[in-house]
């Protein structure tokens, strides 16, 4: 079963927050903690709270469950508000400064449950390329006879 954790305008802009976020998506948690631990970049802090959250709520949910299968299925960022101010421009002009913020949502989810998603989708895909085999030997043996 998966869980959610989201952080909501952090003031970095989403450019320099997805940096991060590619470089976790799909890892296993203990191996993304570590990435964002010894990370240099600003919002490595935040992101590594976050996943650790994450971690927590899919305890809270799974008692029973191992951590050690929790992979990072998902992690999205989206811009959030972005506040304008003005900074002092030549001849009495002001240059727009958009300072960005963004939101942040991790799902986790052991690999476990992720395979079972994919072998029900290999079983459709076997079950429908079974029936269209089907259907075209039964026509050619129709146009044999």
């Amino acid at each position: 079963m998966e869980a959610v954790a989201k952080l909501r305008n952090y003031p970095t802009s989403p450019r320099k927050m997805r940096l991060l976020a590619d470089l976790i998506r799909g890892e296993r948690v203990e191996k993304a903690l570590a990435l964002l631990e010894h990370s240099t970049k600003h919002p490595a802090v935040p992101m590594r709270k976050l996943v650790l959250s994450a971690i927590d709520n899919w305890k809270q949910k799974n008692e029973d469950g191992d951590e050690g299968l929790l992979v990072i299925k998902t992690i999205m960022v989206d811009g959030a508000r972005v506040i304008k101010r003005m900074r002092p421009a030549p001849q009495g002009r002001g240059y727009r400064v958009r300072k960005r913020s963004n939101h942040v949502t991790v799902i986790v989810d052991t690999k476990a449950t992720e395979t079972k998603a994919q072998k029900n989708a290999a079983k459709k895909a076997s079950k429908s390329a079974e029936a269209k085999e089907n259907n075209t030997t039964n026509v050619s043996k129709e146009n044999n006879q």
